[in-house]
């Protein structure tokens, strides 16, 4: 049902995916929009290697809402930093997931999730713990449901 990889010798372990979804602060989510046109957003998330699920939050309403309730497949996008080679290249890795994405509605799994996603971005647990008591009610948590994952390391010269 996916494709495998043409560049075979530049595929990354499922460790090094792991270790870029778990360590990189910003993806872009992408799936199909209205008049079946792509919609790519940039979003914060946190990963679960265990459960292998990405984790998002977002309104209660809107684009990438709408969208996902419609067709719930996505295609997930994540690159490091990129290390500086001895010329002025770059050797980039990048990870892209295929899955299905749910909208989290069981609490208990919202609030946990949620305070995870916190903590990746937050400077300390008091301030998740604020955020989540303010906006917990006003957002909603999505679960992408890792189906295929690939992860590439390129050297872009």
């Amino acid at each position: 049902m996916f494709r495998e990889m043409r560049r075979k010798k530049q595929q990354l372990s499922d460790e090094e995916c792991a270790f870029i979804l778990t360590n990189e602060k910003r993806a872009v989510m992408s799936c199909i929009g209205d008049d079946d046109y792509p919609y790519g957003v940039p979003i914060d998330f946190y990963y679960d290697e265990a459960e292998r699920i990405i984790y998002f939050h977002g309104a209660k309403s809107g684009h990438k809402l709408e969208s996902i309730q419609k067709d719930p497949k996505v295609c997930f996008t994540v690159y490091d930093q990129g290390e500086k080679s001895e010329d002025w290249s770059y050797f980039v890795k990048s990870v892209i997931a295929f899955g299905k994405c749910e909208i989290v509605t069981d609490e208990k799994r919202r609030l946990e999730k949620s305070k995870l996603l916190g903590l990746k971005y937050y400077p300390d647990e008091a301030s998740v713990d604020y955020e989540i008591e303010i906006d917990l009610g006003r957002m909603t948590l999505f679960a992408i449901h890792i189906e295929h994952m690939t992860g590439k390391r390129v050297h872009e010269k």
